[in-house]
């Protein structure tokens, strides 16, 4: 007999979808074991059970990382290998030195929001995207990329005027990275609820209430008409302030995905 479809929603959804969360949370586990950053767990504060598997998982640690520092030392450069949302994270964790202590969070104070760059090519198509023009009936020209991070990167162009030209950089949303992104907001959100149910004493770190602020910051920046608006008003509040050079935004070239500012 045919198997019954699965439906949405339904109990086989849900357990499949906790399986790709404990998948992706024991990669970034792997990760971090890998770096050195589980010598800062105090095994003193888990369950038997636990300990057990942090002294295994620490045998993965890398050669060379036995220094007393190196737990501090390895956390960021786990997170940037982990990827552009656990770079955030750990930038949300340094402003919580009441979370993850103050050398925890004097190391994450450290974590850059540089990623590599993604193809200029990929940037033109997400412009003419957005903007519903061909690129060269925007710009003159059109540079590589001058800044990448972890959300977006910058270009380099020129628009056209009647006395000639003037510069504007080019903010452009990374492809797919809102998918990424809450892919990985969900596995926290996962790994907050394993802790919390099953490590009681852990729930003074409100696990859940950080991924869950940190997912609000996150949804604000996707929108780069939200960045251009707060721009705006930054100008508008400094507008007699002879110190102060606000860039000014494009706004009939800013979408969601591109901002475009002079």
């Amino acid at each position: 007999a045919a198997s019954s479809p699965s439906i949405p929603g339904g109990r086989s959804d849900r357990v499949l979808s906790d399986v790709l969360h404990l998948a992706r949370n024991l990669r970034a586990g792997f990760v971090l074991a890998r770096e050195g950053a589980l010598a800062l767990v105090d095994p003193s504060v888990l369950p038997p059970s636990a300990r057990l598997a942090l002294r295994l998982a620490r045998l993965l640690e890398r050669r060379g990382l036995d220094e007393p520092t190196a737990g501090t030392a390895r956390l960021s450069a786990a997170l940037t290998r982990l990827g552009p949302s656990y770079v955030k994270f750990g930038q949300f964790l340094a402003t919580r030195p009441d979370i993850v202590g103050v050398a925890v969070g004097r190391d994450l104070e450290r974590l850059q929001d540089r990623m590599p760059p993604f193809p200029r090519s990929d940037a033109i198509r997400m412009i003419e995207a957005a903007l519903g023009r061909p690129l060269g009936a925007l710009f003159l020209d059109f540079s590589e990329p001058v800044a990448a991070a972890s959300i977006a990167q910058v270009h380099k162009a020129h628009i056209a005027t009647a006395d000639g030209a003037y510069v504007v950089a080019v903010k452009v949303m990374r492809p797919g990275v809102r998918g990424q992104f809450a892919r990985d907001l969900q596995a926290m959100r996962f790994a907050a609820r394993l802790v919390e149910r099953f490590a009681p004493e852990a729930r003074r770190l409100r696990a859940r209430e950080v991924v869950e602020t940190l997912a609000r910051s996150v949804s604000i920046e996707m929108d780069l008409r939200l960045e251009a608006a707060a721009l705006s008003e930054l100008a508008e509040n400094t507008r007699n302030d002879a110190e102060f050079r606000v860039p000014k935004p494009e706004w009939d070239l800013t979408e969601r995905d591109v901002q475009i500012v002079e």
